[in-house]
């Protein structure tokens, strides 16, 4: 069994406000060690409960609820308890067998979450028992524009983005009650909210009125919705992508490279955390918890009971069910 490193949130007195900074859909083990950290206690864990699946598929048709036995607590052990964890697309795509890394089944699911530290093996002496520990892998200019602006990390990056004194462009699918979504997003700090076809125009800088012309944006879906981020891009702007949840290509214009000299780039959390970065990961971590413990960065989110997975889930893949369903390819 490999080992996972982890990062101690000890600074962090609110657990609710972290559970606001990181979990949308979210279910609760009841004591669920992450699957590469050996359980509990000083010779054995106690004994826990996990989701598992044996195969890849649909994770509502492979994934099942069991009991784990306990295990031995080796001197480089951390026995953590689960506090929460949340259900992301990549989680899903994991058990569907399409993400590009996947653990070797049979398989724990999930990837990231916030769990406490319960026990330590002997040699362990960076960590304490009731430290809150997360999993950690062995220029932006005056203005953003960014896709995908309702889900978690849209909403991070709003408020991420008024906290430095930076401006928002926020595109939102069209939807019923869009009007109810722009007021939530702006009462977060968006300075504009569109729907995408709103900017089926021509020229959607006249729209910007004051705003500077943003210098980087963000996609995380992909087609169309891509190609509205990079019309708002200034001379020599950046898009970054971290997702393709219409699994549509993205389309960029001769001109835009040409003339506008527009850069790509991707971006892959699991990536960059898994690099020569460790400092530079932790310091980002320190960064957002301080946010967080100020209240600057929220959002709202349903904590769902570990007995309940199929709820969690179901609502998980609610988020995701207007996407068509066909395998990803990288």
């Amino acid at each position: 069994m490999a080992s996972l490193r982890l990062v101690a949130l000890k600074a962090l007195h609110r657990p609710s406000s972290l559970w606001k900074c990181n979990l949308s859909h979210a279910f609760l083990p009841r004591t669920h060690a992450f699957p590469t950290v050996r359980p509990f206690s000083a010779v054995m864990s106690p004994p826990s409960t996990a989701v598992v699946y044996d195969q890849h598929g649909p994770p509502d048709t492979v994934t099942r609820i069991v009991e784990v036995p306990p295990v031995e607590l080796k001197a480089t052990d951390v026995c953590v308890k689960m506090l929460a964890a949340p259900i992301n697309p990549s989680d899903i795509n994991r058990i569907e067998g399409v993400y590009p890394v996947r653990p070797q089944v049979p398989a724990v699911g999930g990837y990231e979450g916030v769990g406490e530290v319960h026990s330590l093996g002997s040699s362990v002496k960076d960590l304490s028992p009731g430290d809150w520990v997360i999993p950690s892998p062995p220029s932006s200019g005056d203005c953003i524009v960014q896709n995908g602006a309702t889900s978690i990390v849209g909403q991070c990056i709003i408020q991420l983005a008024r906290y430095q004194g930076i401006h928002s462009i926020n595109i939102i699918r069209d939807r019923p009650g869009s009007d109810e979504v722009k007021d939530k997003l702006k009462k977060l700090g968006a300075d504009e909210v569109y729907t995408e076809s709103q900017l089926e125009v021509k020229n959607v800088k006249a729209l910007l009125a004051d705003i500077p012309e943003p210098d980087l944006g963000f996609n995380c879906v992909g087609g169309n919705a891509a190609s509205l981020v990079l019309k708002f891009l200034r001379q020599g702007g950046t898009m970054v992508t971290y997702g393709g949840m219409s699994k549509k290509p993205i389309t960029v214009s001769t001109s835009s490279f040409i003339f506008k000299d527009l850069s790509l780039r991707g971006f892959w959390l699991q990536k960059w955390m898994s690099s020569d970065k460790a400092k530079e990961c932790r310091k980002m971590i320190d960064l957002l918890l301080s946010i967080v413990r100020k209240g600057k960065l929220i959002y709202e989110m349903e904590l769902v009971p570990f007995s309940d997975f199929p709820t969690a889930l179901d609502k998980a893949l609610g988020k995701l069910g207007s996407q068509p369903k066909q395998v990803i390819k990288f």
